[in-house]
């Protein structure tokens, strides 16, 4: 046992090491392209200022997602290696002390991320549970009921109680249902017109 235990330990690694580039290069390619739009289309500063934060968010972003898989599956290991086979409630734990090690700052990136996942998760539960008969399977499809809901509460929240949105949805709201009420000319399709309209003021 110890000796197949010792043989398993420069594999472990290597996977560990390989997932925690892996992780790094994917944070890297999906938070860079939307960090520089939305840099550019929404935040005021010098040039130097935007491209310091579109590094600072890109950068953040892959170092915790590089964080939390190697500490997600070096916990799923440990415990694989402690139990001598694997359970489902080894994933859940690992998670959740990875979640709360790595994304339990409350910062912009991880409240992006903690968010999107929320989403997910809160479909792949009501499909679960249908599959599984904890609920019946709808006789129609929920998915209009669900997009009518979801966009009257946001824009209820949005135009009544804009401070509970998060900073980036309210940065995008605004620009769509606000300042597009003030036309300059046809640069307001290729350019934010934000800061001329506040010069117009």
């Amino acid at each position: 046992m110890l000796d197949k235990y010792q043989l398993s330990l420069p594999v472990s690694f290597n996977l560990q090491h390989q997932s925690l580039c892996w992780a790094l290069g994917y944070g890297a390619k999906i938070r860079a392209p939307h960090a520089l739009v939305m840099t550019f289309l929404f935040r005021s500063g010098s040039l130097k200022d935007k491209l310091k934060a579109i590094a600072k968010a890109t950068y953040t972003h892959s170092r915790n997602l590089a964080y939390f898989v190697f500490v997600y599956k070096g916990l799923q290991t440990l415990q694989e290696k402690i139990q001598g086979k694997t359970l489902q409630s080894h994933a859940f734990l690992a998670a959740c002390l990875g979640g709360w090690l790595v994304f339990g700052e409350n910062n912009n990136i991880n409240s992006q991320i903690n968010m999107y996942l929320l989403s997910r998760i809160l479909f792949a539960l009501s499909r679960l549970a249908v599959e599984k008969g904890y609920i019946p399977q709808p006789r129609k499809d929920p998915f209009p009921m669900f997009a009518t809901l979801v966009w009257g509460i946001v824009l209820w929240l949005f135009e009544y109680y804009p401070h509970t949105l998060q900073p980036s949805l309210q940065s995008s709201m605004n620009y769509l249902y606000h300042d597009s009420n003030v036309w300059h000319d046809v640069t307001d399709f290729l350019i934010y017109n934000k800061a001329k309209a506040a010069a117009a003021k």
